[in-house]
């Protein structure tokens, strides 16, 4: 069994085609299901994010699942296999656990070290613990990759390399409307997107602060955490009309802010400036509303533009090297415990073996005394484990090198274990035990 990924981002795809991918919540658990449901896979999960849609699978066969789940993607976009294929990356096996370390870590996402990719690792691991789809072997993974996202932020300060697309949204409108001091700030949306631009906008010292969800409540618990004031849909031209920055991540998977809407909100504003940032894929706010007079609109596609190539410097490096050793000592360790079962079941045929004979001597020598069985039954078992000791050492110092030889496999060979004894040892690991 092996890990497989397969997905899209903006580093593979152009935010066009990541539109056409964009996932709700139920699409999400739909397409982890489906991911699940195909031939080969025995676990699965999805990352998905603004810019990235990545499945994650253990499964037996490379060549039948890579087919399987490109097609979900393919299918997902509405594109043809040959204009899609392109777009999308794979990695297997080892390759896969770097690439998910990488993305934990932040050296992946399009601001280089930002925080919230941590979150949504996070929350690709609880949904497929949910929906009964992540294993043993994913569940390990990922939360080792919590561990090492963490660690990375904690070691070094590569959250500081890059800004967020928040930050870098409102640097980009700063020509425009000037910086945010003092400005009204309307955010459209209440998830962790619109938590963060939120949180942005009053550190940034805005004067007023607006927080527009189709929930009350939601809208309600943001708005108290930044001394703003929640506001509905039926608000919104309103609050367009008011604002000097408008900031839209609601997930919708419909435009969410068009042209009549603005150009209503604005009758009567003149060349006013305002600025609109859609951070929301699909898009939130229609791409014709720059035309309606004094409108600033900056996307996911011109920050992309933006904050390509930030990936430099000292942190980043330091990043990698952490990396490099968290991947080494997780593929030392995996590979170590894959002989496990096989040790343990070579063991337990030697206790089985003891057991025998002493039952055949115990028949023959019918007059031994309990003393003596007992210590006959104690020698026999320290020859059993002193002939096994080195054996079983080797066998484990052997699988940390990479190689083609199968040293469990071999030694199950050798000794004609039964494959069902050896599996009988594996069991599933707990949340708390992968996370320790």
């Amino acid at each position: 069994m092996s890990v497989l990924v397969v997905g899209i981002s903006h580093n593979s795809a152009p935010m066009a085609l990541l539109e056409k991918v964009a996932l709700d919540g139920d699409g999400v658990h739909k397409l982890i299901a489906d991911a699940a449901a195909c031939e080969h896979v025995s676990e699965a999960t999805v990352i998905a994010t603004c810019n990235r849609l990545e499945i994650y699978t253990e499964v037996e066969r490379f060549h039948g699942s890579i087919e399987q789940i490109s097609r979900l993607l393919v299918d997902r976009a509405g594109q043809t296999t040959e204009a899609m294929l392109p777009h999308l990356y794979v990695h297997y096996d080892d390759g896969a656990i770097s690439h998910l370390f990488q993305v934990a870590a932040g050296l992946d996402s399009m601001a280089v070290g930002e925080g919230q990719i941590l979150g949504q690792t996070r929350e690709a691991l609880r949904r497929g613990q949910e929906l009964g789809t992540v294993g043993p072997a994913l569940n390990l993974l990922f939360q080792q990759a919590l561990r090492v996202g963490k660690r990375t932020r904690a070691e070094t300060e590569i959250d500081q390399v890059a800004p967020t697309l928040v930050s870098a949204a409102l640097d980009q409108t700063r020509s425009a409307v000037g910086p945010v001091a003092g400005k009204y700030v309307v955010v459209v949306g209440a998830g962790a997107m619109a938590g963060l631009a939120a949180a942005t906008a009053y550190r940034l010292g805005a004067a007023d602060l607006v927080v527009v969800n189709r929930s009350p409540e939601r809208a309600q618990r943001l708005a108290d955490l930044y001394q703003g004031r929640p506001a509905t849909f039926a608000d919104l031209r309103e609050e367009i009309g008011r604002a000097d920055i408008v900031i839209s991540c609601t997930g919708s998977s419909a435009t969410v802010i068009d042209r009549s809407l603005v150009e209503a909100a604005r009758a009567g504003l003149g060349e006013r400036p305002v600025a609109l940032i859609d951070l929301a894929l699909p898009h939130d706010i229609a791409r014709d509303v720059p035309d309606a007079a004094g409108v600033t609109l900056v996307g996911l596609a011109e920050l992309a533009e933006l904050l390509q190539g930030g990936e430099t410097g000292r942190e980043v490096q330091e990043v990698r090297r952490i990396l490099g050793e968290e991947v080494t000592a997780f593929l030392a360790a995996r590979r170590q415990a894959s002989v496990t079962p096989t040790v343990v079941a070579l063991r337990s045929m030697a206790t089985a073996v003891v057991d025998a004979e002493m039952t055949r001597l115990e028949s023959r020598l019918p007059h031994l005394d309990a003393e003596l069985r007992e210590e006959i039954r104690h020698t026999v078992r320290r020859v059993a484990d002193k002939l096994l000791h080195e054996p079983t050492v080797r066998v484990k110092e052997l699988a940390n090198e990479q190689g083609a030889v199968s040293y469990a496999a071999a030694l199950a060979e050798l000794f004609a274990l039964d494959p069902e004894a050896v599996d009988a040892v594996t069991r599933p690991v707990g949340v708390e035990e992968a996370g320790a």
